[in-house]
């Protein structure tokens, strides 16, 4: 059993950037493939960012890419999402989740484990 926690998030202007990290523990020794996914008042759960084990595969979402990058550290047992030039429409609640493996990496039911999320606020 993986337990997921985020952290990072806050209140930032426009343009700003946030580093958001998701610490796993419990369960770590197997090779998790991580995803990160937001969800804003109202709106149906996005798909944001896709990281492999060994961190060399990644895929983004439509709405971020060029602006936000994951990355991981496996020996800190720890997934990254680095935002900058943050508009207010990214503002949401944030998600990592984990599984041993995805057929499709932007479906979060295909995901095992998630965490409680962060929130995100760009202000205008």
């Amino acid at each position: 059993q993986v337990q997921l926690v985020e952290s990072g998030g806050g209140l930032v202007q426009a343009g700003g950037s946030l580093r958001l990290s998701c610490l796993a523990s419990g369960g770590t020794d197997s090779q998790y493939v991580m995803g990160w996914f937001r969800q804003a008042p109202g709106k149906e759960r996005e798909f944001v960012a896709f990281i492999g084990w060994s961190g060399t595969v990644t895929v983004y979402g439509d709405s971020v890419k060029g602006r936000f990058t994951v990355s991981r550290d496996n020996a800190k047992n720890t997934v990254y999402l680095q935002m900058t030039s943050l508009k207010p429409e990214d503002t949401a609640v944030y998600y990592c989740a984990a599984a041993n493996e995805v057929d499709n990496v932007v479906e979060g039911r295909q995901y095992d484990y998630w965490g409680q999320g962060t929130q995100v606020t760009v202000s205008s």
